[in-house]
Protein backbone atom coordinates (compact mmCIF):
# COMPACT_ATOMS: atom_id res chain seq x y z
CA UNK A 1 0.00 0.00 0.00
CA UNK A 2 2.94 2.38 0.67
CA UNK A 3 4.47 4.32 -2.21
CA UNK A 4 7.32 5.39 -0.68
CA UNK A 5 10.84 3.40 -0.29
CA UNK A 6 11.50 2.76 3.02
CA UNK A 7 8.11 3.82 4.88
CA UNK A 8 5.92 1.16 5.80
CA UNK A 9 1.89 1.41 6.61
CA UNK A 10 0.73 -0.90 9.27
CA UNK A 11 -1.08 -2.43 6.45
CA UNK A 12 2.06 -3.39 4.85
CA UNK A 13 2.58 -6.37 7.31
CA UNK A 14 2.06 -9.95 6.29
CA UNK A 15 -0.50 -11.60 7.18
CA UNK A 16 -2.53 -8.25 8.38
CA UNK A 17 -5.49 -8.78 5.80
CA UNK A 18 -8.09 -9.48 8.50
CA UNK A 19 -6.40 -6.72 10.78
CA UNK A 20 -6.37 -4.46 7.75
CA UNK A 21 -9.78 -4.53 7.17
CA UNK A 22 -10.97 -4.08 10.60
CA UNK A 23 -8.86 -1.07 10.73
CA UNK A 24 -10.63 0.30 7.90
CA UNK A 25 -14.28 -0.61 9.51
CA UNK A 26 -12.97 1.13 12.40
CA UNK A 27 -11.55 4.30 10.56
CA UNK A 28 -14.70 4.65 8.80
CA UNK A 29 -16.78 3.70 11.40
CA UNK A 30 -14.95 6.53 13.44
CA UNK A 31 -15.30 9.28 10.85
CA UNK A 32 -19.12 8.06 10.33
CA UNK A 33 -19.78 8.52 14.19
CA UNK A 34 -17.89 11.73 13.68
CA UNK A 35 -20.03 13.40 11.41
CA UNK A 36 -22.85 12.15 12.89
CA UNK A 37 -21.86 13.59 16.61
CA UNK A 38 -21.27 17.16 14.85
CA UNK A 39 -24.73 17.68 13.15
CA UNK A 40 -26.11 16.70 16.41
CA UNK A 41 -24.09 19.05 17.97
CA UNK A 42 -24.49 21.53 15.85
CA UNK A 43 -28.70 21.36 15.76
CA UNK A 44 -28.57 21.62 19.53
CA UNK A 45 -26.19 24.39 19.70
CA UNK A 46 -27.93 26.33 16.50
CA UNK A 47 -31.81 25.78 18.24
CA UNK A 48 -32.61 24.89 21.47
CA UNK A 49 -35.79 23.98 21.12
CA UNK A 50 -34.83 20.74 18.66
CA UNK A 51 -34.28 18.75 21.70
CA UNK A 52 -37.19 17.57 24.39
CA UNK A 53 -35.35 18.82 27.85
CA UNK A 54 -36.01 17.06 31.08
CA UNK A 55 -36.72 18.66 33.99
CA UNK A 56 -34.44 17.00 36.45
CA UNK A 57 -31.55 14.85 35.51
CA UNK A 58 -28.06 15.06 36.96
CA UNK A 59 -26.24 16.06 34.16
CA UNK A 60 -28.01 19.71 33.40
CA UNK A 61 -25.73 21.74 31.47
CA UNK A 62 -27.25 24.04 28.71
CA UNK A 63 -28.18 22.36 25.93
CA UNK A 64 -26.01 24.95 23.59
CA UNK A 65 -23.05 23.47 25.78
CA UNK A 66 -24.11 19.81 25.12
CA UNK A 67 -24.03 21.37 21.16
CA UNK A 68 -20.17 22.37 20.95
CA UNK A 69 -19.24 19.46 23.12
CA UNK A 70 -20.48 17.37 20.68
CA UNK A 71 -19.01 18.89 17.65
CA UNK A 72 -15.33 19.17 18.98
CA UNK A 73 -15.79 15.55 19.39
CA UNK A 74 -17.10 15.48 16.21
CA UNK A 75 -14.29 16.93 14.16
CA UNK A 76 -11.70 15.27 16.00
CA UNK A 77 -13.41 11.75 15.60
CA UNK A 78 -13.30 12.51 11.58
CA UNK A 79 -9.71 13.52 11.83
CA UNK A 80 -8.58 10.27 13.81
CA UNK A 81 -10.94 8.37 11.65
CA UNK A 82 -9.24 9.30 8.21
CA UNK A 83 -5.80 8.75 10.29
CA UNK A 84 -6.84 5.43 11.27
CA UNK A 85 -7.95 5.01 7.21
CA UNK A 86 -4.43 6.53 6.21
CA UNK A 87 -2.75 3.49 8.32
CA UNK A 88 -1.14 6.21 11.28
CA UNK A 89 -0.75 4.22 14.15
CA UNK A 90 -1.14 6.81 16.60
CA UNK A 91 -4.58 7.22 15.51
CA UNK A 92 -5.68 3.59 16.22
CA UNK A 93 -5.17 4.55 20.14
CA UNK A 94 -6.71 7.82 19.48
CA UNK A 95 -9.29 6.32 18.17
CA UNK A 96 -10.16 4.38 21.57
CA UNK A 97 -10.14 7.43 23.42
CA UNK A 98 -12.51 9.44 21.03
CA UNK A 99 -15.02 6.53 20.68
CA UNK A 100 -14.77 6.02 24.44
CA UNK A 101 -15.03 9.88 24.71
CA UNK A 102 -18.00 9.96 22.46
CA UNK A 103 -20.12 7.36 24.44
CA UNK A 104 -19.60 8.94 27.71
CA UNK A 105 -21.11 12.42 26.03
CA UNK A 106 -23.76 10.69 24.33
CA UNK A 107 -24.24 9.17 27.61
CA UNK A 108 -24.85 12.02 29.50
CA UNK A 109 -27.03 13.55 26.59
CA UNK A 110 -29.50 10.33 25.97
CA UNK A 111 -32.70 12.45 28.50
CA UNK A 112 -32.33 14.60 25.22
CA UNK A 113 -32.75 12.60 22.69
CA UNK A 114 -32.57 8.66 23.68
CA UNK A 115 -32.54 6.50 20.72
CA UNK A 116 -30.52 8.49 18.67
CA UNK A 117 -28.13 8.11 21.61
CA UNK A 118 -28.53 3.97 21.55
CA UNK A 119 -27.41 4.34 17.88
CA UNK A 120 -24.62 6.11 18.70
CA UNK A 121 -23.63 3.92 21.61
CA UNK A 122 -23.63 1.10 19.45
CA UNK A 123 -21.34 2.74 16.97
CA UNK A 124 -19.41 4.03 19.45
CA UNK A 125 -18.79 0.11 20.65
CA UNK A 126 -18.38 -1.11 17.51
CA UNK A 127 -15.21 1.37 16.61
CA UNK A 128 -13.63 0.36 20.23
CA UNK A 129 -14.58 -3.27 19.08
CA UNK A 130 -12.65 -3.01 15.97
CA UNK A 131 -9.57 -0.77 16.83
CA UNK A 132 -9.06 -2.81 20.17
CA UNK A 133 -8.94 -5.59 17.83
CA UNK A 134 -6.40 -4.58 15.73
CA UNK A 135 -4.12 -3.55 18.56
CA UNK A 136 -4.08 -6.95 19.84
CA UNK A 137 -3.57 -8.80 16.37
CA UNK A 138 -0.56 -6.30 16.26
CA UNK A 139 0.58 -7.21 19.51
CA UNK A 140 0.31 -11.03 19.02
CA UNK A 141 2.24 -10.67 15.90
Amino acid sequence: MSTTPGYETVYDKPGSEWAGGIAVFGGCALATLGIFQFFQGLSAALDDEVFVTTPEYVFKFDLTAWGWIHMVIGVVAIVTGAAIIAGKTWGFVLGIIVAVLSALATFAFMPYYPLWALVILAFDIAVIWALSSLISRARTA
